[in-house]
């Protein structure tokens, strides 16, 4: 066996040591209610912290210091030195104590414990987990924000705790993580940085926040002022040096800059872009179409943020007017409101027909929005399920076809009537409910209420379902 290995396999068997939990365990700790079981000499031997906390005089010091809400009048015991010991007394925590943790989360003091006892760790959450701030059920979790948010936990937990090691490790991940991160993490991640002095941390970030573009308006909501200037600072000596290569290479390079410029700054634009949709930063996008020229239908920022984003950054960017609601991405020529057909996401579908998205419009296989719907639905009845939509929901289904079908017999009556106003479809009585699943209540969106989002029910008499097809 290799030296790797056999160290390998030491560390594996500490770590089980602390997954087995009480075996030989001889200190317990509560941490938001829930014990975790520990060994006191490894604690010890791994972090100065722990020894003083266990042994030293120190302990009490400590304890307070790093927010354990232990009672070291009833705790420690003064173990007197002998009268010819010549040793001064040494303060001991009973083994029987339960000690309150209360400065860190439980995911983070055990996170904290895997690495004093195996010397590595992961601070990646699992792919797929449910995860608070993070709402995309498939995410690896890899830069998001919850990701960058347990990474800066445990941060904070290893400075506490003094694991010097853990913080190391830390920083080198978090220095990956951050590019590929959202703006506004990576500015959280930089005022870490700066507080935990982690000067190649705190270089990765600012050149990130410099890079992309966000002015000082909107940096200043964000970043103490002094960050602010040195973010600019880092801007000025970046055009500078740019400046000066682009003189040393001659004047034919010159004359050719611009547009390879404009083809360079085109994917940043809609990188920063896309990063401001994912902090629901709209104006920041309103900035970038004023100030910079941004395109939000060449960047498809529609498209972006009905498949990525939450209803309401959808109709603030509606509401700015700069994009057209029905643009076609090429090469699937599909509108956002085929996207949010495919999702089944009603409260997508809803505000994009507020705004007077076209539910007719053909993609390049010649289906709309309604044909994605139906297609569905027919999956749903016959087969029972939706292959690509394995955790379909049946009221949803229903209530997005209900949707797009009112909204294209309207069309199709002011077509009709010369574009003439009219009763709503959904007032004649016209409207084709699918009974899915057998449920008598159907769920409409209340048109006329101020929330575009906010729905009622009532109650449908069964023989009034039919399928629609």
């Amino acid at each position: 066996m290799s030296f790797e290995e056999s160290m390998k396999c030491l560390s594996l068997d500490y770590l089980n040591l602390l997954i087995n939990g009480q075996a030989f365990s001889d200190v317990t700790f509560s941490v938001e209610g829930r014990l975790v079981h520990a060994h006191r000499c490894i604690l010890a031997a791994r972090s100065l912290f722990f020894r003083k906390f266990f042994c030293g005089p120190e302990a009490a010091a400590a304890a307070a210091a790093a927010g354990l809400g232990v009672d070291f009048r009833g705790m420690m015991q003064q173990q007197q030195p002998g009268p010819a010991s010549g040793r001064p007394a040494v303060m001991a925590v009973p083994c029987a104590q339960v000690i309150p943790v209360n400065s860190v989360g439980y995911e983070v003091f055990l996170l904290l414990l895997q690495f004093l006892y195996s010397g590595q760790v992961s601070i990646v959450p699992q792919k797929h987990e449910a995860r608070p701030n993070c709402t995309d059920r498939g995410c690896w979790h890899a830069h998001c924000t919850s990701a960058i948010e347990l990474a800066l936990d445990t941060l904070a937990a290893s400075q506490y705790f003094g694991v010097e090691q853990l913080a190391l490790h830390i920083e080198k991940k978090l220095a990956t993580m951050v590019v590929k991160a959202s703006i506004e993490d990576v500015m959280k991640v930089l005022m870490a940085s700066r507080k935990q002095e982690m000067h190649h941390l705190w270089s990765t970030c600012s050149h990130l926040v410099a890079n992309s573009g966000l002015p000082s308006e909107i940096l200043s909501k964000h970043l103490p002022i002094d960050v602010v200037s040195k973010i600019e600072e880092l801007r000025l000596n970046s055009t500078l040096t740019r400046r000066s290569l682009l003189h040393d290479m001659g004047g034919a390079t010159s004359s050719s800059s611009p547009s390879a410029t404009t083809c360079d700054d085109k994917p940043q634009k809609i990188r920063r872009m896309q990063r401001a949709l994912d902090s629901s930063d709209v104006e920041l996008v309103k900035l970038m179409v004023m100030g910079e020229g941004l395109n939000l239908d060449e960047a498809l920022a529609l498209h972006y943020a009905v498949a990525n984003c939450s209803r309401e950054v959808v109709k603030a960017l509606l509401e700015l007017g700069a994009g057209d609601v029905n643009h076609r991405a090429e090469p699937s020529r599909k509108t956002p409101l085929h996207i949010a057909a495919e999702m089944v996401n009603p409260d997508m579908v809803a505000v994009l027909l507020d705004h007077h998205a076209d539910p007719n419009v053909r993609a390049a296989d010649g289906t709309t929005p309604i044909d994605i719907l139906r297609s569905l639905t027919s999956d749903f009845l016959f087969k029972g399920a939706v292959p690509c939509l394995p955790h379909i929901e049946p009221n949803k289904l229903r209530l997005c076809l209900e949707l797009v079908q009112s909204a294209a017999l309207v069309i199709s009556r002011d077509e009709r009537n010369g574009g003439g106003g009219g009763t709503p479809a959904t007032e004649t009585g016209q409207m084709v409910y699918l009974n899915l699943g057998g449920a008598d209540l159907a769920c409409k969106y209340d048109g006329e209420s101020g929330n575009d989002g906010e729905r009622y029910c009532h109650q449908i008499p069964g023989s009034l379902y039919s399928h629609g097809f």
